[in-house]
């Protein structure tokens, strides 16, 4: 995607994990109908020995992209399905742990596989999704789950109800445990991030429309574009799901929405657009948002 520049999620991990100490550090998330379940298990083992107790795996069973994108990434065969997502979830999980997985054979004999040969620990898996499908699947494997509220909004209340009531503990879990993502912009002024938040609301509002994908617009570019009603009316859509404003509003706010639904942790998504005389490798509107946010909390 024009607008997205992590594609390789556990290289940029271990970019990250190399310049940190004490932040967790995760992929929210891996694709599983795009990976063959030993790959991820074996990236994410790794990625755990180089920063034990930091790793989080989100795992999810939606393409990610379009279809084009997708046959390109099973240009080899099909490593994974959807049919098979449960399944390869539990794999994923026997492998990084210190027992492995065992394959056993119809004509007899078995084989163990883990994804490193001495796993001292392993990586806090979660599973992602904005369904009832999702929410049911991590209920009755005993999995945390995120709901994908940044990107979709929708049935949140239905898919949390769904996951709690339907609930089997696990032994690394015997609660649930819940997680919200939100998009959020903050600045000095109400003004300043309404404006910031534009040029994001317009791409999602060409996702939505399925329009083509184009590299995000500057704040400038986004203000000046033409208006029609159908993106206005996606742009509003979006807006009233997220939270800009102050960094004292918008804390409020999710403070405010996170004690709502009962919630265990929040990711915030700083979705700040930047103005043209700003650096577009130096994102200033997104550190200022979650700087603001973060001294009002």
């Amino acid at each position: 995607m024009p607008a997205v520049a992590s594609t390789t999620p556990p290289v940029l991990i271990a970019a990250a994990a190399a310049r940190t100490s004490r932040i967790r550090l995760g992929s929210g998330g891996v694709m599983l109908p795009n990976h063959a379940p030993l790959i991820v298990a074996e990236q994410f083992a790794a990625l755990e020995a180089i920063a034990p107790g930091r790793i989080d795996l989100g795992l999810g069973r939606a393409p990610g992209s379009d279809p084009v994108i997708t046959q390109l990434l099973r240009a080899t065969g099909t490593p994974s399905d959807v049919e098979q997502f449960p399944r390869h979830v539990q794999d994923i999980a026997l492998l990084m742990s210190g027992e492995g997985a065992t394959v056993r054979f119809t004509s007899g004999g078995e084989y163990t596989v883990r994804s490193t040969p001495a796993a001292t620990g392993t990586p806090e898996v979660w599973l992602l999704g904005s369904s009832d499908y999702s929410a049911q699947l991590a209920a009755s494997q005993g999995l945390p789950y995120v709901f994908a509220n940044h990107f979709s909004g929708q049935g949140l209340e239905r898919a949390l109800d769904l996951y709690r009531t339907g609930y089997q503990p696990s032994e690394a879990h015997p609660e649930p445990r819940t997680f919200l993502t939100v998009n959020v912009v903050a600045a000095p002024t109400a003004e300043e991030a309404e404006a910031r938040a534009l040029p994001q609301l317009r791409m999602m509002s060409r996702l939505r429309l399925n329009k083509p994908l184009i590299a995000l617009e500057t704040v400038e570019e986004a203000l000046g574009a033409e208006p029609d009603a159908a993106t206005e009316q996606a742009v509003q859509a979006g807006r009233s799901r997220w939270f800009v404003g102050t960094g004292e509003s918008v804390a409020a706010e999710v403070r405010a929405f996170a004690e709502k639904h009962g919630v265990d942790e929040v990711m915030l998504s700083p979705v700040a657009g930047a103005y043209e005389a700003e650096p577009k490798d130096a994102p200033a509107g997104r550190a200022e948002t979650l700087e603001l946010v973060a001294a009002a909390l």
